[in-house]
């Protein structure tokens, strides 16, 4: 209705004040008058849609199957014409947001970029947590869960090798089960935005920093961190960020595809995950403030966790814009592994835009696919 009063407004217009616009604008200001006002009577139509019809986006629409389960963690094999032989193990962030955004849409889906050229593609989805998982430590994710998850890799995929890529928290995660699991035979490890050095870290480093954040009252008072927690951290970040997104979202209403990424992204961008309590303590007392794994000071279930012990090919990826994981901070594995074939590239984007996104699919998919492809 919305949409067609307006598209009536300006038909009038145009038509009444032709020569008036004519007489007064060159033809090509005027075309574009018109096209605004066309836009326009589609933003409001979009908007109306919206508002009073919302779609439940569908999102992760690759096929795949279930693997295995441990306890809350599942590993998930998707479908691909595999024409490269070594199997690939995509270990993201444990907490804080939904797996899906890796495979948020067709056609703007790593997931499904990584199974058309030709990889057997693993995902680790680390699953939702509740009171009954604030045991879990981080200690328990790289001494349990990873090892069982990547030996069934091997055995689902019949080889004798695999190749990891950690996302996010996912990287100082696999990294450390690469380093202190030999017997695991990983043929290529790939760091998606994943930091390293926490020294580095940016203005979560000073948040949680030890003179001004007990980690110890914050578990015991709380038990865990709740995803409401998680969700105001993030945005505290950049405080702006819901008024930049508003904004952008006005400007490209009009588009059709616009609104269904947008839509796909916002239902993954609400839906936080609750951190368990005694992962997060591990997490900030030995990581941003301990620093401890570019230190070489980590030991978990005996295992010394040194990551000069990781000497498979290296690529690491960093995001120029990245505030949650910056450059610095991911390139430092570069320095601290002991390989002797490594790769540095550093992308436009942020932490999210690297992994999902319009731009993740010209300037990051390719270049992640194009270095692991002859390896594999």
């Amino acid at each position: 209705m919305g949409q067609e009063r307006f598209a009536d407004v300006v038909e009038r217009f145009t038509n009444g004040y032709g020569d008036l616009l004519a007489a007064s604008a060159p033809p090509e200001r005027v075309k574009q008058w018109q096209e605004e006002f066309d836009r326009t009577a589609r933003r409001l139509g979009n908007l109306h849609r919206l508002v009073t019809s919302p779609v439940e986006p569908k999102t992760g629409q690759t096929p795949r199957e279930e693997i295995y389960r441990k306890n809350k963690s599942v590993l998930y094999r998707y479908r691909s014409s595999r024409t490269h032989r070594t199997p690939l193990l995509f270990v993201p962030n444990l907490g804080i947001s939904r797996p899906y955004i890796f495979d948020l849409l067709p056609g703007g889906s790593f997931v499904e970029h990584m199974t058309r050229s030709g990889f057997d593609f693993y995902l680790l989805d680390w699953g939702v947590f509740g009171p009954e998982d604030n045991g879990l430590t981080f200690e328990d994710c790289v001494t349990k869960i990873l090892p069982r998850m990547a030996s069934r890799v091997l055995e689902s995929s019949g080889t004798e090798s695999l190749s990891v890529l950690g996302y996010c928290m996912g990287a100082p995660l696999s990294a450390s089960f690469v380093a202190s699991y030999p017997e695991i035979p990983v043929k290529n490890y790939i760091n998606m935005a994943g930091p390293i050095d926490f020294s580095k870290i940016g203005l979560f480093g000073l948040w949680l920093d030890r003179r001004y954040f007990d980690v110890d009252r914050f578990v015991d008072t709380l038990g865990a961190v709740p995803a409401d927690l998680v969700k105001a951290g993030f945005k505290l970040l950049k405080p702006t960020m819901d008024l930049s997104t508003s904004i952008n979202l006005w400007w490209n209403l009009w588009n059709d595809k616009y609104l269904e990424g947008f839509n796909a992204l916002n239902k993954w961008a609400n839906e936080y995950v609750a951190f368990p309590g005694e992962f997060f303590r591990q997490w900030v007392r030995d990581f941003y403030q301990g620093n401890k794994l570019v230190k070489g000071e980590l030991v978990f279930g005996g295992r010394p966790i040194r990551l000069r012990d990781i000497t498979c090919p290296i690529f690491v990826v960093g995001a120029k814009e990245d505030y949650i994981a910056p450059p610095a901070a991911v390139h430092a594995l570069i320095d601290a592994v002991g390989s002797r074939e490594k790769d540095y590239i550093e992308l436009p984007g942020g932490h999210i835009s690297l992994i999902a996104g319009r731009g993740a699919s010209l300037h990051c998919w390719p270049k992640v696919s194009g270095w692991l492809a002859p390896r594999s």
